[in-house]
């Protein structure tokens, strides 16, 4: 399976990236193709909401930035997994920029192959979790129909026993 994450996190070495990490290592196991895209350290634009996308650019956003990128890898992407710190009750503003401009890849049509997805979330304090969730349930279980494989939650510092989750859920795909 073609499997592309989405990490939200700005911190190379901290809780989100471990819980990535971790499944990518599990999802491998199977044998799974999985691509991470550290969305912080890429130059995506937030939305213009000027609808080129779906009048003069067929589907082609006119900002042309790192996005492209995830464009690509969208088209045979198999099942998505978003990963992100809980920022002021929702994900990372890195993330939810990249997410608002699949408007132009997933509207009105998801990607042909894009079947399932997953979320894998950090936060400091175990009740954070409602706006992200919200998100996840409307935006991609909802409105694009995937099947839930899961969401892990960490609060506070990432445990064996999270990690092992996170590893376990990628084997299980």
């Amino acid at each position: 399976m073609k499997i592309l994450v989405l990490n939200g996190s700005p911190r190379p070495n901290g809780n989100t990236a471990k819980m990535v990490e971790a499944f990518k290592e599990g999802a491998a196991v199977g044998g799974n193709d999985v691509n991470v895209i550290d969305v912080c350290r890429k130059n995506i634009k937030g939305c213009l909401a000027c609808e080129y996308c779906h009048s003069k650019g067929k589907g082609q956003c006119v900002q042309k930035d790192d996005i492209q990128e995830v464009y690509d890898l969208l088209k045979e992407t198999e099942m998505l997994v978003i990963a992100s710190p809980i920022y002021y009750h929702g994900i990372s503003g890195q993330l939810k920029c990249t997410i608002d401009r699949f408007y132009a890849a997933a509207y009105p049509i998801k990607p042909a192959h894009l079947k399932k997805t997953a979320m894998l979330l950090c936060s400091g304090d175990k009740d954070q979790y409602a706006g992200a969730k919200f998100s996840y349930e409307g935006d991609f279980l909802g409105y694009l129909g995937l099947e839930d494989m899961g969401v892990i939650t960490v609060s506070g510092s990432v445990t064996q026993e999270k990690l092992d989750a996170a590893r376990a859920l990628g084997a299980s795909l």
